[in-house]
């Protein structure tokens, strides 16, 4: 398996199973109503805003992936517009999924010596840095969805 394969597939695990923490975005998001994503706890970020929140670094490293350029501000990475029903929830939800599959897809596309050379600019690193950044990313905010989903869910 080639170094972009198994970068993939453990993007792909931790949004849709298979990693060694047994949880998963897909699946910890599956039965969260629009109304428990948006119910705001003790001052923290509800499980809409982190889900946007993650979702807005693929996104943006998804363009550069293909072909585009790196269009992202960590000041805008929470500007969840307001989720008012089930069908806004569940296309947050959707795109942020949609996003991931695509994300993994365009990694499997590259050569493994892209790993080494400077993302963008050499100022962020190498490909290798920002792309398990962003996977690590991921699982810490997965984190913090399942312990939010667990004190809205038990209100």
């Amino acid at each position: 398996m080639t170094l972009a394969q198994q970068t993939a597939k453990h993007f792909r695990d931790v949004h849709f199973g298979g990693n060694w923490t047994c949880v998963n975005l897909k699946t910890t998001l599956e039965d969260v109503t629009w109304q428990q994503a948006t119910q705001k706890t003790d001052g923290i970020n509800t499980i809409a805003a982190l889900v946007y929140h993650v979702n807005y670094y693929v996104s943006a490293v998804l363009k550069v992936l293909q072909g585009g350029a790196l269009e992202a501000h960590d000041k805008f990475s929470f500007d969840v517009p307001e989720i008012t029903s089930e069908e806004q929830w569940q296309q947050l939800v959707t795109k942020a999924l949609t996003e991931a599959e695509q994300f993994a897809n365009e990694i499997e596309k590259l050569d493994d010596s892209v790993f080494f050379q400077d993302f963008t600019d050499a100022k962020y690193g190498s490909y290798f840095r920002n792309l398990h950044g962003i996977i690590e990313h991921t699982h810490y905010h997965l984190g913090q969805v399942t312990i939010l989903k667990k004190l809205v869910v038990n209100k």
